[in-house]
């Protein structure tokens, strides 16, 4: 699992201010694409371990947004914002996220399915404003290991379908 090495064709001005997170999924494209887009499935699997999601507005299309608050387990409240910048149905979303609509320190996040017989593997590549935004959510946040967990839910959640692909 590749967590913060950019790959070589990335290797840009970027590469000091992202995190790049990846994960195969035993699950068709379509079916983890699906996880993604509708917040049935997102409030039951999005964030680390031990967080649940509460919804306030969710519109998945480009220029949609998702205004959301994770709880954590220590009962503390972290307001969230997403709206859609780009979506390839089934291979890629881009979205700019943030504690709020005008948050200067919002980052951009590029997730990408690629089919790989009847699994996927997911990459979130996200790229911070500054290095030392990188580096804060890293450290103070947890943000590697966060994004792992979260992938690992995801896995976990699409595991549940039932043997006709449901959920």
């Amino acid at each position: 699992m590749r967590e913060t090495e950019p790959d070589t064709t990335a290797r840009s001005a970027t590469a000091d201010r992202e995190i790049v997170i990846s994960r195969t999924i035993d699950a068709p494209r379509e079916l983890v694409f699906e996880a993604f887009t509708e917040v049935r499935h997102l409030s039951r699997w999005w964030g680390p371990d031990g967080f649940t999601t509460t919804t306030r507005a969710f519109e998945f299309r480009v220029g949609g947004e998702w205004d959301f608050v994770m709880h954590g387990p220590d009962g503390t409240a972290y307001a969230e914002w997403i709206t859609w910048t780009a979506i390839s149905p089934s291979e890629r979303i881009e979205f700019l996220h943030g504690e709020r609509r005008d948050d200067p320190n919002a980052f951009e996040s590029i997730l990408t399915f690629e089919p790989d017989g009847q699994t996927t593997r997911i990459q979130l590549r996200t790229v911070f404003p500054t290095t030392q935004l990188r580096d804060e959510a890293v450290e103070k946040y947890g943000a590697i290991e966060g994004g792992r967990q979260t992938l690992g839910n995801l896995a976990a959640y699409v595991a549940q379908r039932t043997p006709g692909g449901e959920f």
